[in-house]
């Protein structure tokens, strides 16, 4: 489980620990908190959007990414 992980990150370390958790994500469930929609859209096998600890949408990135509720 990870809870944004790049907060606070320059772009160079972004670019790192994208590279580590898709390293060590192999063979395993991720569960991330995670506001940089670059990151999402790399990482991303499916993606739930919360609002008041409610689901407004579930699905792949590309599938929710123009999604209006």
């Amino acid at each position: 489980m990870l809870d944004e992980p790049t907060a606070g990150m320059g772009v160079e370390d972004i670019g790192r620990t994208v590279a580590l958790v898709q390293k060590l994500r192999t063979g395993r469930t991720v569960v991330m908190v995670e506001h940089n929609m670059n990151v999402v859209s790399t990482l991303a096998g499916r993606v739930t959007v919360l609002q008041a600890g409610q689901a407004l949408v579930e699905g792949g990135y590309h599938e929710i990414r123009h999604e209006k509720s």
